[in-house]
């Protein structure tokens, strides 16, 4: 009977043993982690939406008259325009050639008549001043000049229907191909030419921000073809109104593109930046935990890892503001977290 109490006790003992040393192993392993300093850092915050971008210029020119097409060249490059070619307001783009047209139009013979009756005019107030004349033949001159220079002025833009000039700066974006000297008629496409280094979004807002969102706040605009760029614009009018149907209210965002990265057409992401502060503690978003408690996060000092009480202020998709729980310079768990408990012993890795 007593060696059986010996042999109980021994395995107890043993038992015990061995429960102090799996504590002693648990409470010396080192959780790896990685961790980033509390900084000071800008924080915005954002109200999101999408849409299509349109450019503010946009003109089709079409042939006033039936004449032979010749397409000129373009001065800085040497060869005949092409698509996606930059021209300037007042750049010839295309000629359009019909002798019996000119000739039609007697743009000599309407410059000589002006040169006519002006000096006709001038004779007639001469005349007037000295009494030679009478009133009703200064008024016929006066009336013979105007003629003249209404049929001079008809004529030159009877000549400018055969030259295409580009009335905008901007970009072509369509040029139908003809044949050199081939015949078009009228009302024939020439070309199409859009300006976007300034574009525009329409876009439909939720009613919720009718009080958020002002004339005036900034934009950060990306789409997928430009994942490195992020390109600038404005609120510049908002609809009060608000549609019955989808609770939303329209808004109208002017977009700066001075280097073509948008295009027409394009469908981008807006973030619209509806608050803003410098210098404040910012931390990773998905680093936060929600506890019964409050949230909270890890942040690591002399090999532990302890869980801290934070409040927080501004928030986007990504980041947010620290205002309570965290100073600078403070180790943050960046990853590792999931696994810690309070007071736990980390390694950081990273």
């Amino acid at each position: 009977m007593k060696k059986s109490i010996t042999i109980i006790l021994a395995a107890v003992f043993a038992a015990a043993g061995c429960r102090n040393e799996t504590q002693n192993l648990n409470a010396d392993v080192e959780i790896p982690v990685s961790v980033q300093d509390a900084a000071l850092k800008p924080i915005e915050e954002f109200v999101n939406t999408s849409g299509t971008v349109f450019p503010v210029g946009d003109i089709e020119l079409k042939s006033e008259i039936t004449a032979n097409y010749f397409l000129e060249k373009n001065p800085r490059t040497g060869r005949k325009w092409q698509l996606n070619d930059k021209i300037n307001a007042g750049e010839l783009i295309a000629r359009l050639e019909d002798k019996e047209y000119i000739n039609s139009i007697k743009l000599e013979t309407t410059q000589l008549n002006l040169e006519l009756t002006e000096s006709e005019l001038k004779k007639q107030q001469s005349l007037y001043e000295k009494g030679g004349v009478t009133q009703n033949d200064l008024k016929t001159a006066e009336i013979n000049y105007a003629n003249a220079k209404t049929e001079l002025e008809t004529a030159h833009l009877q000549m400018a229907k055969t030259r295409i000039i580009s009335p905008i700066d901007g970009v072509i974006v369509d040029l139908p191909y003809y044949t050199q000297s081939t015949q078009i008629a009228t009302g024939s496409s020439v070309v199409k030419i859009m300006d976007y280094k300034t574009m525009y979004m329409e876009v439909q807002l939720p009613e919720k921000y009718i009080s958020v969102i002002k004339p005036g706040q900034a934009v950060k605009l990306t789409n997928y073809t430009i994942p490195e760029d992020t390109i600038a614009g404005n609120i510049t009018q908002l609809s009060p109104a608000i549609s019955a149907d989808t609770r939303t209210f329209k808004g109208t965002i002017s977009i700066d593109n001075p280097k073509y990265l948008l295009h027409p057409g394009m469908f981008v992401k807006a973030d619209i930046v509806t608050n803003h502060k410098d210098s404040v503690i910012v931390i990773p978003k998905n680093i936060i935990l929600s506890r019964q408690r409050g949230k909270t996060v890890f942040i690591v000092d002399r090999g532990v890892a302890s869980e801290r009480i934070i409040e927080t202020g501004l928030e986007n998709l990504t980041e947010v503001e620290v205002t309570r729980g965290l100073t600078k310079n403070e180790r943050i768990v960046t990853s590792g977290f999931e696994t810690l408990s309070n007071k736990s012993k980390v390694k950081i890795i990273k």
